[in-house]
């Protein structure tokens, strides 16, 4: 196997794992850091298309800018997620769904 084949393989494995934690995890916070999972994913992705292609500088200005904006939505959503507790006492998903019908 060449190194572009084992990072597409572990593109793969992290793809499978955030998706399996989406249909699995209950817990508003736990699906925030498979979010995070996901995207670290599609950030790999996109380095590893770059270095295939040739233009790896740009593919990396792009991972780079991917990784802030990434940042920044994970801090707002953990501190919504940290309000959500305080006011309604949970953090399950199921349970939040129930309290708007």
């Amino acid at each position: 196997m060449t190194a572009a084949q084992v990072v597409w393989m572990v593109v793969l494995g992290l793809l499978a794992v955030s998706l399996y934690g989406l249909l699995a995890v209950r817990n508003l916070i736990k699906q925030i850091i498979v979010l995070q999972l996901l995207a670290k994913a599609v950030i790999l992705a996109l380095v590893a298309a770059g270095a295939s292609s040739g233009q790896l500088a740009l593919s990396q200005s792009l991972a780079a800018t991917a990784i802030v904006a990434d940042t920044v939505l994970a801090t707002v959503a953990l501190a919504l997620a940290v309000k959500v507790r305080q006011r309604c006492g949970t953090l399950d998903v199921q349970a939040l769904s129930r309290l708007r019908e």
